[in-house]
């Protein structure tokens, strides 16, 4: 049995990395900007888990140094899961990835004083797969970067994330050199919520279910389960070979209006809300002026972005859910909770 750190304890992926290393039968502390958050916290894993579910939350800020030493004192692992997700896009980039870059730093740096023997981070395939404009490659491998410095085929938030990550890495690689470091990349993540308090990536079933999109715009994800990015994290933690690598998540890439059709068939009640036919791009472009979860969508127009889970399959034995069942899941939480 290990003592692990989760930050971010209260996300939406942290939740079932919690519940997977439980089960394992690891000894688990979460991380919250305030400690006040673990009897919430407690109630919502009991509640999803079935059966009492209760770990301590230590008080740790991504934008402060405050903390962190005490959060990860006496951890052999830390799964670094913690990073500001928006649910629209802000007028200064900054807002989203200093608090990434110097938060991934604070961790890394507090777990290399503290003797821990790895970090699993939480990166992204927006580290990967963005920036190319139509450059890109056919099939995108954690061998690839994105340029953060082309800002027509980047948001705030992807940008964020190939900094945080190229931060980390170069730390390690440098001052930091001895801390053990893997990064888990996940596709857009759907599965199972654990309660009304949901991620922002799950926007994109709220946006289709909801019935604020008359038509599906031009847009796809590769899509990936919860409880399958929360599988790798627990696998890469431990996994000798998994030291300095990059783990790319997903099932495949899916058009929204794929998306709405699985939707359609598994919640017929539903169907006046989703969308029919395709959006031209034009009206998606407005649209994003008076609805601000969509702008994060712009530079998805169009544009296929396909990644290889190769290394996680071979290194891990990672194998994923469909991602209709990711699909599916998702939509059963948000009506159980009345979301959507």
């Amino acid at each position: 049995m290990a003592k692990v750190v989760v930050t971010g304890a209260t996300g939406f992926i942290a939740g079932h990395v919690i519940l997977q290393l439980l089960d394992a039968g690891h000894e688990v502390i979460g991380t919250a900007r305030s400690a006040s958050k673990a009897d919430a916290l407690s109630k919502v894993l009991s509640d999803y888990a079935g059966k009492p579910v209760s770990i301590p939350v230590r008080a740790a800020d991504l934008s402060s140094d405050d903390g962190w030493a005490e959060a990860v004192e006496g951890a052999d692992y830390v799964h670094h899961i913690a990073s500001p997700i928006p649910n629209f896009v802000p007028k200064d980039a900054d807002e989203l990835i200093i608090p990434a870059r110097d938060g991934a730093l604070r961790v890394l740096k507090a777990a290399q004083a503290a003797g821990v023997k790895r970090v699993v981070m939480t990166s992204s395939m927006a580290a990967v797969a963005y920036g190319w404009g139509n450059r890109r490659p056919a099939l995108l491998t954690e061998e690839h970067w994105s340029d953060d410095t082309n800002l027509k085929d980047n948001t705030p938030y992807t940008r964020s994330k190939t900094i945080a990550e190229r931060a980390a890495w170069d730390y390690v690689n440098g001052e930091g050199k001895g801390l053990e470091l893997t990064t888990i990349n996940p596709a857009a993540v759907l599965g199972p919520v654990m309660s009304g308090d949901f991620s922002a990536s799950v926007e994109i079933l709220t946006q289709l279910l909801s019935g604020k999109l008359p038509a599906a715009p031009r847009v796809g994800f590769v899509i990936v389960d919860v409880r399958d990015v929360a599988a790798a994290h627990v696998a890469a933690m431990t996994a000798p070979e998994a030291a300095g690598q990059r783990f790319l998540v997903g099932d495949k890439f899916m058009w929204f209006a794929e998306v709405a059709e699985v939707l359609r068939r598994e919640f017929p009640a539903y169907a006046r809300k989703l969308p029919k036919g395709v959006m031209p791009d034009g009206l998606v472009k407005f649209i994003a002026m008076v609805n601000p979860p969509a702008k994060q969508i712009l530079p998805e127009l169009g544009r296929e972005r396909h990644i290889s889970s190769d290394n996680a399959k071979r290194r891990l034995g990672w194998q994923p859910r469909s991602a209709e069942e990711a699909i599916v899941s998702g939509a059963k939480s948000l009506v159980k909770y009345g979301v959507v």
